[in-house]
């Protein structure tokens, strides 16, 4: 098993990261290396938390929790939002319990009130209440008694939260991926469904389980009918992004949605429709629509690419005609955006001009066996017609994932057991499919001093 190095010890970087390496076993079964990952890696990053509309109105709040921490985030007026360490500087009770089975907490209060002694906390962070304070003579100043404040801000529509009171702005931490992804619109989708699970695996290895596309004619083979799959993967700094190679009858520009092999009109119709029944995810009811006409609208022989435009363009009228405007983007950047991002430490981004799909995986105490995992999709909808929706706790067994997802489920906790075996000794990342992995150990390497890749010999 390869021995975690320190940062100064890789020859590595984001440019030199298209040479093989290997990644030892260390950061995802260590139980050393988890409880480090509270000081080092989690009080120091930026992470995702909810979305904006999820706390609409003034004393609407949510909670999350990471390890020993727990924050609870809430709009304090109609243009902002603060988050705060979960804990009442008295006697260090939680302020906001999370129920029991339950993802988070999230409601409306006016005050945040300590059940313990009933110090009482307005939205601002500010005691306003201490009962028989005259006891403490005039110690309890307002600064010592005020909650711990998180640095908290808001991009693509979700909310951020960095416990590190010295962090680098959130713009400046989610770039180059924030300046590509903005055209999107991102911050104009609705959750259209959100699950979560406890995870038999370590956060990493849910992670890099959707970070690649090299797995797709393995895990999943019903797609291969669909095209070849052949993906890239690209280090971009802090974060990486993931796409797929143009098929030798469509430019670069147009990789990005695969139409399958034969006739295209066929084939896109088809894949589309599998896609919905068996994944829910990656496309809508209105892109399946579009393309199931496509046969009746198109000549047979038509071109790969006119049947892209095609299909695209008859649904974004389907989607206009029902108050969906899609963003305009040049399709040179749609291409060059792939079709996901893996935003560092530990959120993913699949995104689309009119739905997406997200990942999202953190510890589940200190077990380094063990994760929350959450998937979530987004789409754009006619405003007030949003579906109202809650994380649902879904067991890794359920029906509501499908038949899809489990596929992935059964690579993940199978690896987690494997790497804990005598004879593995590290992982081998593909250099070109998958790069995002080797990137997102070089970035943990510079957080944690350990665990950089090394160099394949």
């Amino acid at each position: 098993m390869n021995e975690p190095i320190g940062i100064t010890d890789s020859v590595h970087t984001a440019e030199e990261l298209t040479e093989p390496v290997t990644i030892g076993a260390e950061a995802y079964i260590s139980e050393e290396y988890a409880r480090q990952e509270r000081d080092k890696l989690w009080r120091k990053v930026w992470q995702q938390v909810g979305r904006v509309e999820e706390i609409p109105e003034v004393g609407n709040y949510l909670t999350y929790d990471i390890l020993d921490d727990s924050i609870v985030v809430v709009r304090t007026a109609p243009d902002r939002i603060a988050a705060y360490h979960n804990v009442c500087p008295h006697r260090g009770r939680r302020l906001v319990d999370t129920p029991r089975g339950a993802r988070n907490a999230c409601g409306s209060k006016k005050q945040f009130i300590c059940g313990f002694h009933g110090f009482r906390y307005n939205l601002e962070g500010e005691c306003v209440h201490v009962f028989e304070k005259e006891d403490w003579k005039g110690a309890l100043t307002p600064q010592r008694t005020r909650l711990g404040e998180v640095r908290a801000d808001t991009w693509g529509g979700w909310i951020w939260i960095n416990m590190d009171p010295g962090c680098e702005p959130l713009r400046d931490y989610l770039e180059p991926a924030a300046t590509i992804l903005d055209p999107f619109e991102l911050h104009n989708m609705r959750y259209r469904w959100r699950r979560w699970v406890v995870f038999d695996c370590n956060w990493k290895v849910a992670m890099e389980a959707f970070n690649e596309t090299y797995h797709v004619p393995a895990t999943h083979p019903e797609f291969v009918k669909f095209g070849d799959f052949r993906g890239w993967a690209r280090a971009q700094g802090k974060h990486s992004n993931i796409g797929y190679d143009a098929p030798k009858d469509l430019d670069e520009n147009q990789a990005k949605l695969r139409l399958g092999k034969g006739d295209p009109r066929l084939s896109t119709a088809e894949m589309q429709l599998y896609t919905w029944e068996h994944v829910k995810t990656n496309t809508t009811q209105t892109l399946v629509d579009a393309a199931l006409r496509l046969a009746d609208e198109l000549p047979e022989g038509t071109p790969p690419d006119k049947v892209l435009k095609h299909w695209l363009d008859s649904a974004r009228r389907d989607d206009a005609a029902r108050g969906v405007i899609w963003p305009a983007i040049d399709p040179q950047h749609v291409g060059n955006s792939g079709t996901a991002w893996q935003i560092f430490p530990n959120f993913q981004i699949g995104h689309a001009l009119n739905n997406a799909l997200c990942y999202s995986a953190r510890p589940f105490g200190y077990d380094p066996n063990k994760c929350i995992f959450e998937a979530v999709t987004f789409e754009l909808y006619p405003k007030g017609q949003e579906p109202k929706t809650e994380w649902l706790y879904t067991p890794v067994d359920d029906e509501a994932w499908l038949s899809v997802l489990p596929q992935d489920f059964s690579n993940m906790a199978a690896v987690q057991q494997g790497m804990k075996s005598a004879g593995f000794r590290g992982t081998l990342p593909n250099p070109y499919r998958e790069r995002s992995i080797a990137n997102l150990h070089r970035n943990l390497a510079q957080y944690m001093g350990v665990g950089a890749p090394r160099k394949l010999k």
